[in-house]
């Protein structure tokens, strides 16, 4: 695991040692262990290590045999040793036993191609000198980051936000619309960043520099629409194959190793895969809240699963001081980042780093197999189901599952399920429409309301949701709750679930990996029926069968518990509350011309009389607050001090 940058000048102008080096100073944390440069005409490649495989000849950048290609390399890559014994057979010659140099002989093969063989998370930069070619790659799911500024005559990119900035020649240029993206969804998606300069590269993409000239490609797309012919016990079987397959290549490791813990499925299951294979007991790593009910619930089904393995299990028990995490998080974020998860991450990955260099997670599970809240209620009134039966026989189904859902239950008369019915059916006809509403943090009407005048007019007539109904272009044809399952895959897996656990465990520099996340797995798990997800309101049908003797019963029948933070709470009194009041009703706020300060402090005090509920939409506006004066109203290169 490492932290990567580089630089090319299109116009061929030698490459700036210091720039490259002030870039990698930016994400040392990634890699507090070893960096390295090259440097050679317009390019300049640099690397942070984390060291994990191969401690002593790992060192960064590598490069063939004769030194006409280098690499930066960012994460991890499971099949190296299988990779690596073909490449020797076909006469490739190896200075390190790393997964990275295996990239490099692997391109040497295949060029780009080279991506189809690897299973892996990675972003690495490769330069190919004979050709003068930059290739640059991000992982297909998008477990590693990779940011980049393009300009007429260079490209500048990097594992992290701030290390781009480091270059002074990318403009810190705000993008409006970015902001209202990440009000809207709570994060930012790819390709957009909050600079108008600087652009994420999408999860199963590549660049291409070469001639001049800069390309983005797709190599790898998620496929709902193709279904297995594989009975149900037959996909059972291979899923918990794959997943055995995957937990086992994941724990290739020089350094110590454990796993994160809650009372869920998918952690539990991977750490009972572990400790099938593990000689030693697991090191197992749990957060609870001081005076948070809600992350606290989870911790003594986490116990019981590390007493059933017999794991070493360290319980961390916090209260968080948010005047001196939330900034430094948000530092390290690069956005404005508003999943108030990250908190807990980072904690849990704090403490997990005193013991152990690498663990693995549950994260992918609830997309890859149904897990969600709202797949539920997307499945309980899919259309090619419920037009299926009668209009009576429909009702009362929608009736009775609408009581069995808390965010339905005032809704549960015969009357509200009959309004309900109609309008859910008008859903059917546009899913990705209604589940973009259903999402959306700050809905239309409230962005309009604390927006400037002069925003409003700057942003026009855009839809922010607009982003779903890119990504579902192409997914014409498929069952609704495979669109939504697309969408997830698309934006919210990566771009938030992946992008907070990447950025929040790897301030701590700590490595994550998440078995469930095998693309093999996930190829399977989208060819599976929707019925085997989500079915008659339970939610992983197919998976709680799967992993049936791994985990006790009480963990099997427990619903979907995420890792909740009391936001309302927080912001009606304490740190939070306070320090969101000093930031949100100050001048230096209000004076950006972005907000109206009226209609800031309307919500504000709505929301501490308890007579609204407004606690995620503080925290994303005290959370962009804090980012801009750490981002935007610093000088350009020493900004970002971590």
């Amino acid at each position: 695991m490492c932290g990567i940058a580089g630089k090319l000048n299109l116009s061929l102008s030698p490459a700036s040692p210091p720039v490259i080096q002030a870039m990698c100073d930016g994400i040392a944390h990634r890699g507090p262990d070893d960096w390295g440069l090259y440097v050679r005409g317009p390019v300049g490649l640099g690397s942070r290590r984390l060291s994990i495989i191969d401690l002593e000849g790992g060192h960064q950048p590598i490069s063939n045999e004769d030194e006409t290609i280098w690499i930066v390399f960012n994460g991890e890559i499971y099949n190296f040793p299988e990779l690596r014994q073909e490449l020797v057979q076909q006469g490739h010659l190896f200075r390190t036993n790393t997964d990275t140099e295996v990239i490099v002989h692997l391109y040497e093969e295949h060029g780009v191609d080279c991506l189809q063989h690897l299973n892996g998370m990675y972003a690495f930069a490769l330069w190919d000198e004979p050709r003068q070619r930059l290739f640059v790659a991000r992982d297909r799911l998008g477990e590693k980051p990779l940011v980049y500024s393009l300009r007429p005559d260079g490209l500048t990119f990097a594992s992290e936000i701030q290390s781009v900035l480091r270059d002074p020649e990318v403009l810190r240029e705000f993008d409006l619309q970015a902001l209202d993206l990440y009000l809207t969804l709570l994060y930012i998606p790819a390709p957009w960043t909050i600079f108008k300069h600087i652009r994420k590269l999408p999860p199963g993409h590549y660049l291409l520099a070469e001639n001049g000239q800069v390309t983005i490609q797709r190599y790898w797309q998620l496929d709902f629409g193709h279904k297995t012919a594989l009975s149900t016990a037959e996909a059972g079987e291979a899923i918990l194959h794959l997943l055995e397959d995957s937990t086992r290549r994941r724990m290739i490791s020089d350094v110590p190793l454990g796993a994160f813990l809650s009372g869920g499925i998918d952690s539990g299951a991977v750490v009972a895969l572990m400790s099938r294979v593990s000689p030693q007991p697991v090191r197992t790593f749990s957060v609870g809240f001081e005076g948070n009910d809600y992350t606290n619930d989870e911790l003594p089904y986490a116990r019981r699963m590390a007493d059933r393995y017999g794991t070493r299990h360290e319980e961390l028990w916090v209260r968080p001081h948010m005047a001196d995490v939330l900034p430094k998080l948000v530092r390290h974020y690069g956005e404005p980042f508003g999943d108030g998860s990250a908190i807990p991450t980072y904690y849990i990955s704090q403490a997990a780093r005193q013991h152990v260099t690498v663990v693995l997670t549950g994260d992918g599970g609830d997309e890859l197999f149904g897990g969600y809240g709202w797949y539920q209620r997307f499945a309980a009134f899919d259309l090619r189901r419920e037009l299926g039966q009668t209009w009576g026989d429909g009702l009362r189904r929608s009736t009775g599952y609408l009581r069995s859902l808390d965010p339905w239950r005032a809704l549960g008369t015969v009357k509200g399920a009959a309004a309900w019915t109609g309008h859910l059916m008008q859903m059917q006809r546009n899913p990705v429409t209604r589940y973009g509403q259903q999402t959306a943090y700050f809905q239309d009407d409230l962005r309009q309301r604390i927006y400037t005048a002069q925003v409003r007019n700057s942003l026009g007539p855009i839809d922010p949701l607009r982003v779903y109904h890119d990504r579902n272009g192409q997914a014409t044809g498929w069952e609704s709750l495979d669109r939504i399952f697309y969408l997830d895959h698309t934006t919210y897996l990566p771009d938030d679930i992946l992008a907070k656990v990447d950025i929040a465990s790897m301030a701590c520099s700590l490595e994550t990996r998440p078995p469930f996340l095998d693309h093999r797995l996930v190829e399977l798990a989208a060819s599976l029926p929707v019925s085997t997800k989500v079915s008659d309101g339970q939610t992983k049908v197919l998976l709680r069968q799967v992993v049936t003797d791994l985990l006790p019963q009480e963990i099997l029948e427990r619903p979907k518990v995420g890792f909740g933070l009391p936001m309302r709470q927080w912001m009606q009194a304490g740190e939070l509350h306070d320090l969101a009041a000093d930031l949100l009703h100050d001048q230096t706020f209000r004076q950006r011309g972005l907000f109206s300060g009226a209609a800031v402090a309307e919500m504000f005090s709505q929301h501490h009389h308890g007579e609204r509920d407004y606690g995620h939409q503080l925290y994303q506006l005290l959370v962009f607050e804090l980012w801009a004066r750490a981002m935007l109203d610093q000088p350009v290169m020493g900004s970002v001090q971590l």
